[in-house]
């Protein structure tokens, strides 16, 4: 049955619920639905597909072109960011219904929540810093000044370190969380855009667009570990413009999606090998794993769908509509 939900936006009656919703993960957590959620930037929707049949179960209507969403870390709530009203749309797990929206910035871009959920750090590509704000009061508390057109935001799993990307300048900012203070810049390939964490905490990986290529920085010393290149064969090195990334659990496989380029590379953590590259749709963007391993989902911006990949076989063995524009994708498993 497909549901299609109307924009919801309740007013003080959420507030004691929402700011329960953002409080210390507990035992209470929300049973993992298996829904697949995938932002369109131009119909202004997020699409809900069944993970085990990938048909569409529901679709959500409430913001200006919703782009980078995340689940917070008790996974009752999806946050959505939208990008063109400067705010971000809160989002019922279970209900797949619309309960607030947090007051943001026009210009924001990407963020991150703090590990205990109640603090959201974004970018703000118009202004060039990254804006934190508390979740309980919806007050913008700090606004940092970093370089030109920052997009990928990623704090540390013990909530020390923020870390940014500046597109325009080519490094990614180190910022200290309890001063606010930018403590390092290191510079990497051009226009670096998104982040993934190995597991074990030791290597942060950047995307770099213009560069084709992932930056590898040593987290103890952010010193530059090494560079991967990504040449396909058949594709003009302008074609090859790789931005989002995630890696499997283990930490042994990362997936680069390369954007215009139409594939998604498989490479080796290790040896920083590429292992296979995968075909998908047109523009391979936002990338989502199954907490099994076994399904890879990709957000194709340019052909307006979402392919499915079989991780065990490298290939992908579905294509479905989601949108025109889809952006970001999260499973909740």
């Amino acid at each position: 049955m497909k549901i299609t939900i109307q924009k919801i936006f309740p007013a003080c009656a959420m507030t004691l619920a929402l700011a329960a919703a953002f409080a210390l993960p507990t035992a209470a957590s929300a049973k993992q639905t298996g829904a697949v959620f995938i932002s369109s930037e131009k119909d202004n929707l997020i699409t809900v597909l069944d993970g085990k049949t990938q048909q569409q179960i529901a679709t959500i209507h409430a913001c200006k072109r919703p782009r980078h969403m995340q689940l917070t870390p008790d996974r009752q709530r999806l946050i959505a960011l939208c990008g063109d009203d400067g705010s971000a749309l809160v989002v019922d797990v279970a209900s797949k219904k619309v309960v607030d929206k947090i007051p943001l910035q026009e210009g924001a871009e990407i963020f991150d929540l703090s590990p205990d959920g109640k603090k959201l750090y974004f970018s703000n590509e118009d202004e060039g810093t990254i804006v934190a704000v508390d979740l309980a009061s919806k007050k913008i508390f700090r606004e940092i000044k970093v370089g030109q057109e920052p997009e990928g935001v990623l704090m540390t799993p013990d909530g020390k370190t923020l870390y940014a990307t500046s597109e325009v300048a080519s490094l990614v900012h180190v910022i200290d969380v309890a001063s606010g203070k930018i403590v390092k810049n290191i510079e990497v390939g051009k226009r670096p855009r998104r982040f993934a964490l190995t597991p074990d905490g030791k290597e942060l990986w950047v995307t770099c667009e213009l560069g084709g290529s992932v930056s590898i920085i040593r987290t103890a010393d952010h010193s530059i570990k090494g560079t991967i290149k990504f040449q396909p064969k058949g594709f003009r090195v302008d074609d090859v413009t790789p931005v989002g990334m995630t890696m499997a659990a283990n930490g042994k496989t990362a997936f680069v999606a390369l954007g215009k380029a139409n594939h998604v590379a498989v490479v080796d953590v290790a040896s920083m090998k590429v292992q296979n590259l995968i075909l998908v749709g047109k523009r391979a963007w936002g990338l989502a794993l199954s907490r099994d391993n076994a399904t890879l989902y990709v957000a194709n911006g340019l052909s307006d769908d979402v392919s499915v990949v079989d991780v065990a076989r490298g290939r992908a063995v579905k294509t479905v509509k989601a949108g025109r524009v889809p952006h970001s994708v999260v499973i909740d498993d």
